[in-house]
């Protein structure tokens, strides 16, 4: 099978050919059909964060397939199913956090493409339990990116509790953005899309955004104090400045929700202003299973879009280009057609030569 593996950090991928892995207990064998390109994942090939993966390792938590093997002990998953890989990969169901429904809190998670090798391959090996079942009507290229800037987003928005009427600004039209946009519009939200891109302006105001501010002609804390002032601000970017900028657009009682991980990761904000002006500042990591079978289903209900482009894995390295570049109106997809048999290489060599 085809896998793209860092091998060094802050080096291109390389595309190797590795034999395909055995599920092993509570596991599925998962036949890829798409992979997102995450922001995340350039995070994770350059070592940009205080725990690294471990070398070498494939990247990709927004993996769809198909279920291809069950290992012993996995009743829930069934073959032929298709199935989402998301950022949380396992998590323990015994932690104080498991328990009360904040499974992407527990401390002993693993992580798809992080800690366990993830969906910038054909095949790969997941969890059963964290294999998330993707609705009929539902394709890999719109599944893999509600995988994780799906769920990420909508968490995201559900953890802000924001009521019908109140104002959200999304700071960072992207991958994420052009999704958070949808997701705070479904509850009621009036919008405004903060980017330093017309076209992606354009896309979120084509997706439901009620007002556009190009940050790099105005200055957006002033463009959103003119509409009123931001009740949320959702920092998707990972620019220093618009921390601040978020920070400062926020009205009294407001709500800033961080989501992205900068990899300079130092947050400074004025303890007077946080405090007379009653400011919340909310950490939204990911979001649970339930979190994405939720997007699925509205997605699956028609009531959110999906804006990605199909590349092929061979293209791996050209593609993080374009995303740095900032080259990408919301998300690049990378699609599979694996048609390799099942049995993995070891077994078929094993079973050669015992015959």
């Amino acid at each position: 099978m085809r896998a793209a593996v860092v091998s060094q950090y802050r080096q291109p991928l390389t595309l190797e050919n590795r034999p395909i892995p055995s599920p092993g207990p509570g596991q599925v064998l998962v036949r890829l059909e798409a992979c997102g390109l995450c922001h995340t994942d350039i995070h994770a090939i350059n070592g940009d964060w205080p725990v690294q993966p471990g070398l070498p390792f494939v990247p990709g938590h927004e993996g769809v397939g198909i279920v291809e093997r069950l290992g012993d002990g996995v009743t829930t998953r069934k073959v032929g199913q298709r199935v989402a890989l998301p950022w949380l990969g396992y998590a323990c169901g015994e932690c104080r956090y498991c328990i009360d429904g904040r499974e992407n809190l527990c401390e002993r998670q693993h992580n798809t493409g992080y800690s366990v090798d993830g969906g910038y391959a054909e095949y790969t090996l997941a969890d059963a339990r964290f294999a998330s079942p993707v609705p009929d009507g539902v394709s890999p290229l719109d599944a893999a990116p509600l995988t994780c800037a799906g769920v990420t987003t909508y968490a995201a928005v559900k953890n802000a509790h924001v009521v019908p009427g109140e104002r959200v600004a999304v700071f960072g039209i992207g991958g994420l953005g052009h999704l958070a946009v949808q997701y705070a519009r479904l509850v009621g939200a009036q919008v405004v899309a903060v980017d330093i891109t017309e076209e992606k302006l354009e896309l979120a105001v084509e997706l439901g955004a009620d007002h556009a501010v190009n940050a790099a002609e105005v200055d957006p804390v002033e463009a959103i104090h003119h509409l009123g002032g931001a009740d949320v601000a959702i920092v998707l970017a990972v620019a220093p400045t618009v921390f601040d900028q978020a920070f400062r657009s926020l009205n009294r009682g407001g709500r800033l929700v961080l989501v992205s991980l900068p990899a300079e990761g130092t947050l400074t904000i004025p303890v007077f202003d946080t405090v007379l002006k009653g400011i919340s500042v909310i950490g939204s990591i990911v979001g649970t299973r339930q979190d994405l079978a939720e997007v699925f289903a509205l997605h699956a209900a028609g009531r959110t879009r999906v804006v990605a482009e199909p590349r092929d894995l061979s293209d791996v390295n050209a593609a993080v280009g374009e995303v740095l570049a900032g080259e990408v109106p919301a998300r690049l997809v990378f699609t599979y057609d694996a048609g390799l048999p099942v049995e993995s290489e070891s077994e078929t060599a094993a079973g050669s030569s015992a015959g």
